[in-house]
């Protein structure tokens, strides 16, 4: 290995640097002679916590700064959830590894008032934080009695908010719950026949620029392949819809011996439609089924209900 240091571009949220140090020590463990650094930033997501996400489009929200170092070359890799990766991505960059993922689903945290509850039983106008579309259009086709509101910051400020009152019960992911220390605040796991997960969610994509061996030959080892072949399927699915993370597109993978099986989802925004179906095939062209299914989906209305939310949460000039 001719590489002997490999800079690391992330977002400075604690969440991402959580990653992002993580990373870091699975690389230094797995090369020992190898000097890594970290430069942390903001992105424009992080920036901007007074408008809801949709409103301010989704592509590269998350990712964009971080990609613009590398570009000019002053990183040579970036660490993302990869549920905020875009599916397309800038020329002269790559995803380079996917890692092992951690719990996929959604979690239920509530305040302390409502801790007999569950999300089957929260009584009539409870609050429910989320900023995620894709959530709330699942939740109001299961539960319209409840009324949604959005909410926005890093996880630690969301649950502050949770605590002094300002919502009865929050949405978030499983995964960054855990990988921040929460994990004694899931007071349920969304069950997937209530919320498909987001594209990716749980697992973590290096992103880097493309034609550099040494760089892949060093990440590789984080490379795990079950995952990468379920995300890949997902990202697949999301990808031919022409959808973003700010969009009602939910997923579900799982492997059976060499099949794999997707499950994909797109709902309106109110929660009053909602398409759902499944597609399988071999575990080897995972790309395959997801645009497989996102055919399927298309011919089933998909499309349609996609260009509405479109128009009505475009992005602000």
């Amino acid at each position: 290995m001719s590489l002997t240091h490999l800079r690391i571009a992330s977002r400075r949220s604690q969440l991402a640097m959580v990653q992002t140090n993580w990373v870091k020590a699975e690389l230094e463990k797995a090369h020992p002679g190898l000097t890594i650094s970290v430069e942390a930033m903001a992105t424009q997501g992080d920036k901007i916590l007074d408008v809801a996400l949709a409103k301010i489009g989704d592509k590269g929200l998350f990712t964009k700064e971080l990609e613009a170092q590398m570009l000019v070359g002053r990183a040579d890799i970036a660490v993302h959830s990869l549920k905020d990766l875009p599916t397309n991505l800038p020329e002269g960059l790559m995803l380079g590894c996917i890692s092992e993922r951690e719990d996929p689903a959604d979690a239920l945290v509530v305040n302390a008032k409502n801790a007999d509850y569950k999300l089957d039983t929260l009584p009539e106008g409870a609050v429910v934080g989320t900023s995620s579309l894709r959530r709330l259009a699942q939740l109001r086709h299961h539960y319209p009695h409840l009324v949604f509101k959005d909410v926005r910051g890093n996880v630690i400020t969301r649950l502050e908010k949770l605590d002094s009152g300002d919502y009865d019960c929050l949405i978030l992911a499983a995964a960054g719950l855990g990988r921040l220390g929460f994990s004694d605040r899931i007071h349920q796991i969304i069950p997937g026949d209530i919320s498909l997960h987001a594209v990716g969610q749980g697992a973590l994509g290096i992103e880097c620029v493309e034609g550099n061996p040494d760089v892949l030959e060093v990440i590789n080892v984080l490379e795990h392949n079950p995952t990468a072949q379920r995300c890949l399927a997902e990202r697949a699915f999301l990808r031919e819809l022409e959808g973003g993370c700010q969009v009602p597109i939910g997923v579900n993978t799982r492997c059976e011996e060499d099949q794999l099986i997707l499950t994909g989802m797109v709902a309106s925004l109110d929660g009053k439609r909602l398409i759902r179906d499944q597609a399988s095939g071999s575990a080897s062209d995972p790309e395959s089924i997801g645009t497989s299914l996102a055919h399927t989906l298309k011919a089933q209305g998909a499309g349609e209900i996609l260009q509405k939310i479109f128009d009505e949460v475009r992005p602000e000039a």
